[in-house]
């Protein structure tokens, strides 16, 4: 079994758990910084990777973990794509740690912060590859989404509206390049010769 599949299954699996058999697995996991700092429940900043506010946002996740990991680990191996997407979702929480840790309403939870590091590992190997959205079978160089996608989230992080948590979106993306450059070898080389500056 690969490593996606193996995530994909365990993250399913607890999700759905928290969701329709026992709700506590779900108050116990989400990521609420005011508690993580004051009852040292460091283990937040993980276990909420693992759990999801409903099946669409569950199955929005493991489709795009899904498509992307497949490739990406097949390049990377299973050990650093596995130690890429945990240390994703770690390093995607720590904004929302710093920015809400006195706010006792806040609370977060999804693998989107792992699921961004694996998109964009993705996009930073294959740049010029084409994405293609669900109801919108345009081709889109995988760089143009990547700065897309940034711009946006970085803009709806600004209005601060919404359910959704834009700061581990984009703490998850920068990540997902940095982790590239810092532990895989040659990925600078093999990005600046893609773009014919090498």
């Amino acid at each position: 079994m690969t490593v996606t599949y193996a995530l994909i299954g365990i993250t399913s699996a607890i999700s759905l758990a928290a969701l329709y058999v026992d709700q506590r697995i779900l108050n116990t996991g989400m990521l609420i910084p005011f508690r993580v700092v004051r009852n040292q429940t460091w283990y937040e900043l993980l276990t909420a990777g693992f759990l999801h506010a409903n099946f669409g946002h569950l199955a929005v996740n493991m489709f795009v973990l899904f498509f992307f990991g497949m490739v990406l680990e097949q390049n990377l191996g299973g050990l650093q794509f596995a130690s890429l997407y945990i240390s994703g979702l770690l390093v995607s929480s720590l904004p929302s740690m710093m920015n809400h840790r006195e706010d006792p309403q806040y609370a977060t939870l999804g693998a989107s912060g792992g699921v961004e590091s694996v998109l964009f590992g993705f996009i930073f190997l294959y740049p010029t590859e084409s994405i293609y959205f669900i109801f919108l079978p345009i081709p889109i160089p995988a760089w143009i989404f990547g700065l897309g996608f940034l711009a946006y989230s970085v803009y709806e992080s600004k209005k601060g509206h919404g359910n959704v948590n834009h700061e581990a979106h984009i703490a998850g993306a920068v990540w997902g390049v940095l982790y590239l450059l810092f532990f895989i070898p040659n990925s600078l080389d093999h990005i600046l010769t893609v773009f014919g500056l090498l």
